[in-house]
């Protein structure tokens, strides 16, 4: 890699976690009246953005890792089309912890830093086993959010429309690597998977 492309990447890594992201789409749900939630309805609709805004810098870092090791052109831009979408979801998280008066994690850097890793090593294993993870990650996003449905406040509107258009692009960007060939994950390397995500979701719930 170039020192130019080197610096383009550190760049990129120092603006998803520091800088705030900007969506080309409209925010869902910005139609919807704020509702008067009681505190602690509040800090839980917060909690689990948190955790959402947590995955989707996560994300970006996957994406990232896994853009720069795959050999296939096709790929590479299938997995940057994934993460441009990704940080529209960066974009509605923030706002909406802003809007609920709650704080993004802590732990976002290390947690970064560790998905990119990741996402290195995705990318070096072969398009078809990194294209494979991309669709069992996404995948279970989707089971994820869909937890975040069934908990968030019902009145709760805003939210709740953030999380379902989040959950609608994951389903796209899973069927966009089984298009381009994914390989299905052996079930202990998807285990590992959820239990690493369990692990994300409950420690950046709080921190």
């Amino acid at each position: 890699m170039s020192p130019d492309a080197l610096i383009a990447e550190f760049d990129l890594a120092l603006r998803t976690v520091f800088a705030p992201a900007r969506s080309v789409r409209p925010l869902p749900g910005a139609e919807l009246p704020e509702v008067v939630l009681d505190a602690v309805h509040r800090r839980h609709a917060a909690g689990l953005m948190r955790v959402n805004h947590c995955g989707e810098i996560c994300a970006q870092a996957l994406y990232q890792g896994q853009a720069l090791t795959c050999r296939d052109p096709g790929v590479r831009e299938a997995l940057r089309g994934a993460a441009n979408e990704e940080t529209e979801h960066l974009a509605w998280t923030e706002q909406r912890i802003v809007e609920l008066g709650g704080r993004k994690s802590l732990l976002n850097p290390l947690l970064y830093l560790g998905s990119l890793g990741l996402g290195l090593l995705a990318g070096a294993l072969g398009d078809k086993w990194n294209l494979g993870f991309l669709a069992e990650t996404e995948r279970q996003v989707e089971a994820h959010l869909d937890g975040h449905l069934q908990t968030l406040p019902n009145d709760d509107g805003r939210s709740r429309a953030i999380v379902d258009q989040m959950r609608l692009d994951e389903i796209q960007h899973a069927e966009t690597a089984v298009r381009h060939g994914a390989a299905e994950l052996p079930s202990p390397v998807k285990s590992a998977m959820k239990l690493a995500a369990r692990l994300m979701t409950a420690s950046t719930y709080r921190i």
